[in-house]
């Protein structure tokens, strides 16, 4: 009884476990069934949808990806294929238009060959004619030229004729027959030119010609074109030529600054005319009128030409020193019209020049636009001078007017310079530099000017900001005046 009690117990038991666990599994499949209900169960839905979609993103971004992959390796073969293709046909035709060139080129040397044998045939066929034949032909021998413009030389063949007066010579180029002569003869081997196929060199004479006229007359190019038979820019091209010819052959020859001896005879003949030793140079600044420049154009601008002329002008500088003839020794051309000439002085070859100690003992005598030196000897420009003063400045004033003369004669002979020229602001120093070398060529070689060639020289002087450079140079002046006046050097017409 006892072990069927037990047994019961035991399968009672079992029974309780089992029931137990099945009310604990209704209980979680509750708890689930809750959770299911719960807001959470909506959140963890919409994650589990991101994440497809999101790996349904990727795959679609990763098919695109590979489609336009596709698409770029396409078009960058066809693009290359077609540069290909395109480089081809611009070879194929560079190569149709060279096959060309060397056809045109064959053509033109048969028809200028050709051209020449019949000159060489006809020039026979005249030279086997009587003689009064090939005079009445007028020189038919001479085949013209068929791309040549026909123009007539006779001014310019009327003028080279060895008959032509020497007055009228002289007055169209301000110089004699003999100075020109000399002239083509220095330039002859820089300036000539060699005969083509096709025509004939232009002489040497006729060459120097056309330079000198322009810079003689100042003419317009087209005027000039017409005297000479030339075309226009065949003119203004000999001009610079000549030019620069002229600044390479002679301007070594005569425009250089004295050897010492030179310069001993030239303080001696300042001497002799101003009581004033050790004069080596009268310096002078002058400006010449120009096109208003493209670029820079204030720095161009002069306020004393526009105030004088009531026009708005524009200039260069060419600062230049003479010796007691109106020689020039030095020149320096080319800065801007709106510098003063103390600045030009300082940018000048001539300031360095002295910087270095090789004027030394030797006053270069100024203007009252000049500061006061060691070697820049200038008047007093303070107001209430001295008798002292005033002898010395009386004095000074015959040396400054060696430079103001020459510079006078300078724009008179050389009219270019009185006006605005068609010449670019880049090539103008050389053609300024050629007309100081051919004054000095005509001042040594005493090439008298015509008097109806007249220039007012306008001055352009102004007093620097800083008229005292140097204590020495003012002490040595004041010892300059004393000497004047109480040797009895200076002279006394401003008493009068």
């Amino acid at each position: 009884m006892e072990n069927k009690n037990s047994s019961n117990v035991g399968f009672n038991s079992g029974n309780e476990n089992l029931n137990k666990r099945r009310r604990k599994d209704d209980e979680g499949g509750e708890d689930l069934q809750d959770l299911k209900k719960s807001p959470w169960s909506d959140i963890l839905t919409s994650l589990i949808l991101l994440d497809e979609e999101e790996k349904r993103e990727q795959e679609q971004w990763s098919v695109d990806s590979q489609q336009d992959k596709a698409l770029f390796e396409l078009n960058q073969k066809r693009r290359s294929r077609a540069t290909n293709e395109y480089h081809h046909q611009l070879q194929d035709h560079y190569s149709e238009l060279d096959m060309t060139d060397q056809l045109r080129t064959k053509r033109s040397r048969c028809a200028a060959s050709a051209v020449a044998v019949s000159a060489a045939a006809s020039e026979e066929a005249s030279s086997d004619m009587p003689t009064h034949l090939g005079n009445s032909s007028g020189g038919s021998g001479q085949q013209r030229r068929l791309w040549v413009k026909d123009r007539s030389k006779d001014w310019w063949e009327k003028r080279n004729h060895l008959d032509f007066p020497e007055d009228e010579f002289r007055r169209d180029f301000r110089m004699s027959k003999g100075t020109f002569n000399m002239i083509c003869e220095e330039l002859e081997t820089t300036v000539m030119k060699k005969n083509t196929m096709l025509r004939d060199a232009i002489p040497v004479r006729q060459r120097v010609a056309v330079c000198i006229w322009r810079l003689a007359t100042g003419e317009p190019l087209r005027l000039v074109s017409k005297r000479f038979g030339l075309g226009i820019s065949t003119c203004h091209k000999l001009v610079l030529e000549v030019c620069s010819a002229i600044k390479t052959v002679l301007m070594p020859k005569f425009l250089q600054w004295p050897d010492e001896q030179r310069m001993k005879q030239i303080e001696e003949e300042f001497k002799s005319v101003s009581g004033i030793p050790n004069v080596g140079g009268s310096m002078y600044t002058t400006h010449i009128p120009i096109i208003a420049p493209k670029i820079s154009v204030s720095h161009y601008f002069n306020k004393r030409h526009t105030e004088r002329n009531q026009k708005t002008s524009y200039s260069i500088t060419v600062q230049g020193v003479v010796d007691p003839r109106g020689v020039f020794s030095d020149v320096c051309i080319g800065w801007p019209g709106s510098m003063p000439d103390d600045q030009v002085l300082e940018k000048s070859a001539l300031y360095q020049r002295a910087n270095k100690g090789l004027l030394k003992d030797v006053w270069i005598v100024g203007t009252s636009g000049h500061p006061l030196m060691d070697w820049v000897l200038v008047p007093y420009v303070q107001k209430n001078l001295t008798w002292t003063q005033h002898a010395f400045n009386e004095k000074i004033g015959e040396v400054q007017r060696v430079a103001k003369e020459a510079f006078s004669r300078l724009k008179r002979r050389w009219s270019c310079l009185q006006k605005r020229t068609e010449v670019k602001l880049q090539d103008l120093p050389v053609v300024l530099g050629a007309c100081c070398v051919l004054h000095n060529i005509c001042e040594m070689r005493n090439e008298e000017m015509d008097p109806e060639f007249h220039f007012e020289l306008f001055d352009d002087e102004m007093i620097p900001e800083n008229s005292l450079r140097s204590i020495s140079a003012a002490q040595a002046r004041d010892h300059l005046a004393h000497n004047l006046l109480h040797h009895g050097l200076a002279g006394y017409s401003f008493l009068q």
